[in-house]
């Protein structure tokens, strides 16, 4: 192996190791989020948006019927409701679904780092069509 290819093979390694670890404290955040969440929701520290007693008057609805019945927002409606323990844990499922944005953007000091404008611009590129995506922007007729 020339020094050329070892070189290269450390900057691989370089970007593996930030993107692991970046994604897995990430994870391992969301995880606890939904944990808590749950914690809090199961031992009544936040209170429902939807009673207890209310559910199976519910569940049969369809999702309008449900949504108008109980209240629940659309989107990211959740947001104003996040006090609420049956709500709460979004905040850990959007932590879980986003996470993969901050180990992409931390490759991008990397590749600017080496002059490699063509990866940096792809991570980019990637997270911005995530966070596209997230927005809602793109929910046709809802």
């Amino acid at each position: 192996m020339n020094t050329t290819d070892s070189t290269h093979t450390q900057q691989q390694q370089s970007e593996a190791s930030r993107y692991a670890v970046l994604l897995h404290w990430g994870a391992r955040i969301g995880e606890m989020a939904l944990i808590l969440s749950f914690a809090a929701y199961l031992l009544g520290v936040l209170k429902p948006h939807v009673p207890l007693e209310q559910l199976p008057s519910v569940w049969n609805l369809p999702l309008a019927a449900y949504l108008q019945r109980t209240g629940t927002p659309t989107g990211w409606g959740w947001l104003a409701l996040v006090h609420e323990g049956d709500l709460s844990n979004l905040i850990g499922v959007s932590m879980l679904a986003g996470c993969s944005l901050p180990p992409l953007l931390g490759l991008v000091p990397l590749y600017l780092k080496r002059r490699d404008y063509t990866y940096a611009g792809i991570c980019v590129l990637v997270a911005m069509v995530l966070i596209l995506a997230a927005s809602g922007l793109l929910a046709g007729g809802h």
